[in-house]
């Protein structure tokens, strides 16, 4: 994991790769429990049986499930050491270029896109996350996720 000491240490890394995650799992009760969060129980994702002779031979993850892991990714991609809170503002672009098979292994590449001081000593940061799939040739998902730090 790389480290920072504080956000404005990242300043000067715009355009630069900032971390790249841990992997992370996405088995069946990693799905269940967001169709569940989610109310979202369509068959191609909590039907094993059913899934199986669907249109990816398994089930798949939910994008939305994919997407709320960008939080995850973050935490053991990078960190940095001083701050007083973060928050989530939002993204911009999103998009599912895969479905993402049960058991699949993900983690996410990290590039600063762009670094603006805001009042209150901080600074609104947006990231590509791009997030990879164990053995596939192109991202599941890439997003631009914006995140505002204070110091």
């Amino acid at each position: 994991m790389k480290s920072y000491e504080t956000i404005n240490d990242l300043q000067n890394l715009v355009g630069e790769q900032v971390g790249t995650s841990d992997w992370l799992t996405i088995d069946q009760a990693r799905i269940n429990t967001f169709a569940d969060a989610t109310s979202d129980h369509q068959w191609i994702h909590v039907d094993v049986e059913r899934a199986k002779s669907g249109p990816f031979g398994a089930p798949i993850a939910h994008g939305f499930l994919t997407l709320s892991l960008l939080p995850a990714f973050f935490a053991t991609a990078f960190e940095i050491r001083s701050f007083k809170m973060g928050v989530n503002y939002g993204l911009n672009k999103v998009r599912f270029l895969k479905p993402v098979p049960v058991n699949s292994r993900l983690r996410a590449h990290i590039k600063l896109q762009s670094w603006e001081p805001i009042e209150n000593s901080g600074a609104q940061m947006i990231f590509e996350m791009s997030v990879e799939m164990e053995g596939a040739s192109k991202p599941v998902c890439v997003a631009e996720s914006i995140l505002r730090q204070f110091d």
